[in-house]
Order: structure tokens, then C-alpha cells, then sequence
């Protein structure tokens, strides 16, 4: 008998027991394939891809482990339960027994996602790094028109809105934004909370046309778990799980001491001011509960000074604690600890970010993208207003400094402000300077907006403007650059860093110093490289006539072995003795590396005939 043989009806083993198929799945959960699809999207459960696919490579695999992990799932039931309500619900109808119908519709059962939230993110963290998809989607649906053939509501479309809106106000006021980059897709942000970076991209304010090719049903699922639907306050943790985009604003809203959901101006949110009436509310939060800390402080002074010292500090802590939960507003040591937390938690790029724009008033147009910048401005330490009603200041404000316009000309002009193209915001927000507005000025066809997601250093190409930032912000930071065509061992030569006045001349003895001595030893290094390779020449040839070594010898230091060679037949080497899957896979990677070479050869030509065309016309 093999070793390996399996009688018929014994225990599968291998691939076959580790894996099932979909169809295979669904017949064993005894679900619908909608429904199926649906628990799988909430529970995070996804395909996977066997070494070896029992059934076929038309089959989608799922890991046997995560389907029994379905099965005791208590939603299951609930949508069993739900199934079986509807079922009671049509018959009442059918039968046309309306009282008994419209009562079953009163008492539906629902379902919550709160405990799916605890148990697949036990921490903020992990919220927090799994966030881009959920930021995604709920801004996708705030851009989307309400359509009701497919299932998108209006309420909908509004909850996804003020979500966004919500996330966006706390990153501003945070000052968390670090990099934004205009697409043809859409608006690209990136935010660093707690040291994670979360990206995230919103469609253009354009008039969205749905696709008929989509399943909306699918994304529709997706956004049930990120919006939010129902809160469920667990009050030993002290958190709101709730579905995971209202779980994360509820957090970092708590976080600096802000009260959520926020209370907004009914006027501002119908004139479509939401995050100007955001930063409204978080202001007026600030100044309550400044009030409200030195109102306690004095009470506790007052209290203490009457009674005298017989109450310890621990004492008066639950005091201030069980004063302050009723009005639920942090107690005055608390915020005083807050406070001192916040300030020291503030990195450099942070106190970097809040800055950027902080002697810049702006005004922006009708015709610019003004959601955008109303979240851009802020979050970098800018004042903004707008051509409309809610506005916090008018176009004729004299202290404006900027005034941002996306049209080829400008008819009314004021002499105390720039007018400037909104892609100068963006390139200010990455380059982290005030950049010179002679290059977006009105009518003037801008320079490249740059992408800084892309690592030019690694992609092998460096755009001329990128080069042209960077001598900006070392300009800025007092840094001194090589010059085109010098190199960094000229900038480094202390005579010339006295010459600019960046040393004094103790720093600059002392320097040159240092690099005689690193020259003296790199010369004694390879002098010792020249004698050990002569002796090794030597004694190889010692059988030969000895003149003609020493001729060779004397005439041949500068024939050394070529190290192009060399290399060539090490790797040469390398690749006969390397399996051939790892063949496969160095190959696929030279592959990747010529493609990336000829794009910036590619680059570099089409520059090259840009810059031979602005001669010609010349």
C-alpha cells in the first residue's frame, strides 16, 4: 500500500482540507452568495490562493478556518432572524392583513456593527492603520448624487459628507497635514496621527456620472462598516465603538478635548460653510472650556483657603472630577495636564506645518476649488475667506495678502495683494516655504506641479523645478548647495566655506587639518594596495626571467585588472549556481530596472527637445 493513500470517505488532508471553495462555502453556511459576500466584506475575511488548487483555477478559494469562523458568527443568526421577519412580513401583505403588516414593520430587528469594530480593531492604532480605504470611500459617496434605483440615499450621501467633514476639521486644527498633490483622479492628502500616515483621495467638486458596470450593492456594504449608523459607548474602556469612521472622530475629537458629534451653526451648514462652521465650533469649545478651567480653578482656591489644609491632593482631583462629569467638560488639572501633553507631543514638522501661512491672509474666488483650500489653508496656520454669504471677512479686507484666482485675467485688481493660481497653495503645502509668486501670477502658465509621493533620487530623475525648490528651502534654511557643475568636495573645502562666511577660520584650520590627515592616510592605503599587489606578481613569476617582471612591474602599475570584468563574471557565476525560480525572479527585477531606465531616458530626451524648441522660437 503507498504511504500516502487515502481509503474513500476517510479525513482529507493537505490543500483539500485547508481550502474550500466558494460554492462550497455558501452551500455549507446555507446562505445566499449576496449574503455570503456580504459577512465576508464585514468580517474582513478574503480569498486566498493555494499552491495547488484542488478543484481548478476557476474556483476562488477560501480558508477553511475562516469559513468555520463564519459560522458561529452571531450576525449570521441575526440575518437569519431578519430573513425569516421579512418572510412574515410579505405573507401579512399577501394576505392583505394591513394592521398586522404595518405592526411587524414598526417592530423590525435591526443590527448593530459594534462588536465587528471591537474585535478587529482592539486598539486606536490599528483604526487608525487601516483608515485610507474607509477615508476613500465615505468621501466618494459625498461627492455621488443621491440615486434611489441604486440604493443610495439622500441621508446617506449627507452622513458621508459630514463625516468627511468631521475627519478633515480635526486634521486642520491639528495642523496633521503633510503632503497634498492635485490629480487627474482627484485631490491626494496624507496625515500623520500617532506616527501612522494615512492617505487618502477625494474626487474633483464635478458632477459625478455613475457607471452601469459597477456593482454599487458591493460598495454599498463596504460603507455600512466605515459610516456611521449606531453608538454603543462602552464605558469601562471609556471609547465609542461605533462603525469604524464615527469610532476614529469620536477618538481624536476626545483626544483635544472637543465634544462629538459636533453642534454646528444651522445658517453656515445650509450655506455650505461645514468646515468654517467646524472651525467655528471648535473655537468656541476652546474659549468654553478656558472659561470654565479658570471658574473651577478659583472655586477649588476658594474652597481650600476656607477650609484649610485638611484635604489631601487626591482629595481634590475627585472633587474637580465629580464636579465636572455632570457638564461633561474636562476638569481644570486635567486640562492644565492636557494642555502641557499637547505642547510637548508637538514635533518639529508639526510646529513646521502651523506656521507655513501664519502672516498670510488669503481670499479665494468663486471659480477655485474652495472645500480644498478651506481644509489646506487652515491645517498650515492660514486665514481664509470666500466670495459669498458666512464669509469671515470681504474681498475689500486691506489686510488680504493673497487673493487666489483661477481665470486668465482679472478685472478689478487691489496693489496691497498677490493674485496667484491655486496651484501655488499646493506647491507652498509640499515644498514647506513660501514659494515666489512671480511663476502663478494671473494669466501665466504655471511650472509643473510635482507629485511628493515620488522619491525623484530613487526613480533615477530629477525635474529641474524639484531642483530649483530644493535651493529655495536650503535658501531658507541658511544651508549653503554645490553650485551646478561643482561638486560636494568643493562645497566641503573649508577655504571656500570661509570665503562664504558659513565657518570662522579656527573652525576652518582646524578642518583642513583633518582633511590632510584623511589624505595622508588614503595615499598610505594605496600605497600598501600597490606593494601587496607587486608582491603577488612577484611570486607568481618567479619561475620567469626575472628583468622582464621588473619591466613589467615598473611599466604595469597602471595595468590593473579590470573590475568591470570582474564583476561580470561574478555574477555571471552567481546565476549559474541560483535555482531557477530565483533565475525567474533576478530577471523580472532587470526587467523593472531597464523599464525604469528607459522612462528617464525618455524624460531626459523630452526635455532636452523642450528646451532646443524655447531656443528656436527665441
Amino acid at each position: 500500500m503507498p504511504k500516502h493513500y487515502r481509503p474513500a470517505g476517510k479525513k482529507k488532508e493537505g490543500n483539500a482540507a485547508r481550502y474550500i471553495t466558494r460554492s462550497q462555502a455558501v452551500k455549507y453556511l446555507q446562505v445566499s452568495l449576496s449574503l455570503f459576500r456580504k459577512l465576508c466584506i464585514l468580517k474582513g475575511i478574503f480569498p486566498r490562493e493555494p499552491k495547488k488548487k484542488v478543484k481548478g483555477n476557476h474556483h476562488t478559494y477560501y480558508h477553511t478556518k475562516d469559513i468555520l469562523f463564519l459560522k458561529h458568527e452571531p450576525l449570521l443568526e441575526k440575518f437569519r432572524e431578519m430573513r425569516a421577519y421579512e418572510k412574515k412580513i410579505k405573507k401579512a401583505v399577501s394576505k392583505k392583513n394591513r394592521d398586522l403588516a404595518e405592526r411587524l414593520l414598526t417592530r423590525k430587528p435591526s443590527y448593530t456593527l459594534d462588536m465587528l469594530i471591537r474585535e478587529r480593531y482592539p486598539k486606536f492604532i490599528d483604526a487608525l492603520r487601516d483608515l485610507d480605504d474607509c477615508l476613500s470611500m465615505v468621501h466618494l459617496f459625498a461627492a455621488l448624487p443621491a440615486v434611489e434605483r441604486e440604493k443610495i440615499p439622500v441621508n446617506r450621501v449627507h452622513n458621508c459628507r459630514r463625516l468627511g467633514h468631521e475627519w478633515q476639521a480635526y486634521i486642520a486644527r491639528t495642523h496633521k497635514l503633510r503632503k497634498t498633490f492635485i490629480s487627474v483622479k482627484g485631490i491626494y492628502y496624507q496625515a500623520e496621527i500617532d506616527g501612522q500616515k494615512i492617505t487618502w483621495l477625494t474626487p474633483h467638486a464635478l458632477q459625478q456620472v455613475l457607471p452601469d458596470d459597477v456593482d454599487y450593492n458591493i460598495m454599498l456594504t463596504f460603507l455600512e462598516f466605515y459610516e456611521a449608523s449606531n453608538i454603543c459607548i462602552y464605558h469601562y474602556f471609556e471609547f465609542v465603538f461605533v462603525t469604524l469612521q464615527a469610532f476614529v472622530n469620536f477618538k481624536l475629537y476626545h483626544s483635544i478635548n472637543v465634544k462629538y458629534p459636533p453642534i454646528l451653526d444651522p445658517w453656515l451648514e445650509a450655506l455650505a460653510a461645514d468646515l468654517y462652521a467646524l472651525s467655528r465650533y471648535f473655537d468656541n469649545r476652546a474659549s468654553m472650556t478656558e472659561s470654565t478651567t479658570t471658574s473651577f480653578s478659583e472655586s477649588d482656591v476658594s474652597k481650600d483657603q476656607g477650609k484649610g489644609p485638611n484635604y489631601d491632593e487626591s482629595e481634590l482631583r475627585l472633587a474637580q472630577l465629580q464636579q465636572q462629569l455632570p457638564s461633561n467638560e474636562p476638569g481644570a488639572l486635567m486640562h492644565l495636564v492636557q494642555n502641557a501633553a499637547e505642547t510637548d507631543e508637538d514635533d518639529s514638522e508639526t510646529r513646521e506645518c502651523k506656521t507655513l501661512f501664519k502672516d498670510v491672509k488669503l481670499f479665494l474666488n468663486r471659480e477655485v476649488p474652495r472645500e480644498s483650500l478651506l481644509f489646506v489653508i487652515p491645517a498650515f496656520g492660514g486665514s481664509v475667506s470666500w466670495d459669498g454669504e458666512g464669509a469671515p471677512f470681504k474681498e475689500t479686507d486691506q489686510n488680504i495678502t493673497h487673493q487666489i484666482v483661477d481665470r486668465p485675467t482679472q478685472g478689478h485688481k487691489f496693489l496691497s495683494r498677490e493674485y496667484v493660481q491655486p496651484q501655488w497653495i499646493y506647491d507652498c503645502v509640499n515644498a514647506r516655504i513660501l514659494l515666489p509668486v512671480e511663476e502663478y501670477i494671473v494669466g501665466r502658465i504655471p511650472p509643473p506641479h510635482l507629485s511628493p509621493f515620488v522619491d525623484n533620487e530613487a526613480e533615477g530623475y530629477v525635474p529641474e523645478y524639484a531642483e530649483t525648490i530644493k535651493r529655495l528651502q536650503a535658501a531658507a534654511r541658511n544651508e549653503v548647495l554645490p553650485m551646478p557643475g561643482v561638486g560636494k568636495e568643493d562645497l566641503d573645502d573649508p577655504q571656500n566655506l570661509l570665503v562664504e562666511g558659513v565657518i570662522d577660520r579656527a573652525e576652518a584650520i582646524e578642518a583642513a587639518t583633518k582633511k590632510r590627515k584623511m589624505s595622508v592616510l588614503q595615499k598610505q592605503y594605496h600605497d600598501e594596495l600597490k606593494k601587496e599587489l607587486r608582491s603577488t606578481q612577484i611570486s607568481t613569476a618567479s619561475d620567469g626571467n626575472k628583468e622582464s617582471v621588473s619591466e613589467h612591474i615598473d611599466a604595469g602599475e597602471d595595468s590593473l585588472p579590470d573590475l568591470s570584468q570582474i564583476s561580470k563574471d561574478a555574477d555571471s557565476m552567481s546565476k549559474i549556481v541560483m535555482p531557477r525560480k530565483k533565475q525567474k525572479l533576478l530577471k523580472a527585477m532587470e526587467i523593472g530596472k531597464e523599464r525604469k531606465q528607459a522612462s528617464v531616458d525618455r524624460l531626459k530626451e523630452r526635455k532636452r527637445r523642450i528646451e532646443e524648441g524655447k531656443k528656436s522660437g527665441k
